[in-house]
């Protein structure tokens, strides 16, 4: 397959608002639309095929890569006009394989996004940490570019970001960006954290918190006066909370739940469902932030499942959410119809008695 036809293919995607593209030997091309994988009307990929188009992403690459050494690669790819895509090199029957996901050249906002005004006054805040969290491809990258672009339209200010790789390219605004990927500009995350700190940075947007060293030196980011920006692969707060203090040696994690809860300002955990009668996504979004309540039930392990609890009855005051409250909007307002909105329910069975109690014994169609 020569570039002309990876790049048709690439364009394709894009304008068929894939967010994945599978490219496999002996499979027709695969794009993930909606959520859900479809084929596309292609004839099967041969080995040669994976082949030249694994060849042609990596001499973009930088440094340079031999595609005979590659067992698994991640980088990314661009083309003008089109969009930038986030690649997954990868050997399976002795045959490469290639997954890319699609980044839009527009960096998304709050408002384009769909997502709670709230956010703005959490994107705000003037020193902590703030999370965003949930599984592979729920929106985390899209939610934090959306952060980061609030900031950048309205501080003047250093943001500086650790990623892996560079997804969303952010121009200079009123602040000044500076964006770091690993591999290229930096080892890895650890190392361009820990240095990150005598870069004279306001905000640090660190792409992924995966070890107890990153954690360690994000927290003392935190508590030396930064905003701290990062995902966690958690579904809720709770579970974040008990990730972040998990990691650590048993004899460190009381001095961890208290430092957690002194610089914590933050969690949105989401969730990506699909739309009513499949008119696209939308994000279903837990929000949690720092109140003397919360900061009580992390210090304190055996109050830690009395964090959902807190963050629904805060709703009003504080702008908090859990996923049930904000999937009972999602459904009341027709954005998604009753059986996504119920398979997505922290607890199924109660959320149906919470709707049918509402709405006197029956679901509207």
């Amino acid at each position: 397959m020569d570039r002309e036809t990876f790049h048709k293919i690439l364009t394709i995607a894009v304008k068929a608002e894939a967010s994945d593209i599978h490219l496999k030997v002996s499979t027709p091309i695969l794009l993930r639309v909606n959520g859900v994988l479809q084929e596309a009307k292609s004839p099967a990929l041969t080995a040669d095929d994976t082949r030249a188009i694994a060849q042609t992403v990596l001499e973009n690459s930088h440094p340079p890569v031999v595609l005979n050494d590659v067992r698994e690669w991640d980088g990314s790819y661009s083309l003008n006009g089109v969009g930038r895509f986030r690649v997954n090199i990868y050997r399976q029957r002795n045959t490469y394989a290639i997954i890319l996901r699609t980044i839009p050249f527009d960096v998304p906002t709050l408002e384009s996004l769909g997502l709670p005004a709230v956010l703005r006054e959490i994107a705000e805040e003037e020193r902590g940490l703030v999370l965003v969290t949930g599984v592979t491809g729920s929106g985390k990258t899209s939610t934090l570019a959306a952060l980061i672009d609030h900031l950048n339209e309205r501080q003047r200010c250093h943001i500086l970001t650790i990623e892996d790789p560079i997804e969303f390219m952010h121009k200079n605004k009123k602040s000044s960006v500076s964006q770091r990927e690993i591999g290229l500009d930096t080892a890895n995350f650890n190392a361009g954290l820990r240095a990150a700190l005598r870069q004279d940075p306001d905000i640090i947007l660190v792409g992924e918190m995966r070890d107890t060293e990153t954690i360690d030196i994000a927290l003392k980011a935190a508590e030396t006066g930064h905003l701290v920006f990062s995902t966690v692969h958690t579904t809720d707060a709770a579970k974040t909370v008990g990730r972040l203090i998990s990691v650590f040696p048993a004899q460190e994690q009381n001095m961890v739940r208290i430092r957690v809860a002194e610089n914590l300002k933050a969690t949105i955990s989401q969730r990506l469902l699909t739309k009513k009668e499949g008119r696209g996504r939308v994000a279903a979004l837990e929000i949690l932030r720092m109140t003397k309540t919360i900061e009580e039930c992390i210090k304190d392990p055996m109050r830690t499942h009395e964090i959902k609890d807190v963050i629904e009855e805060g709703r009003d005051n504080y702008g908090t959410q859990s996923f049930d409250q904000h999937l009972t909007d999602l459904f009341s307002q027709g954005v998604i119809d009753f059986e996504t909105a119920k398979s997505a329910a922290t607890n199924p069975s109660d959320f149906e008695r919470a709707i049918l109690l509402n709405t006197g014994g029956r679901i509207p169609g």
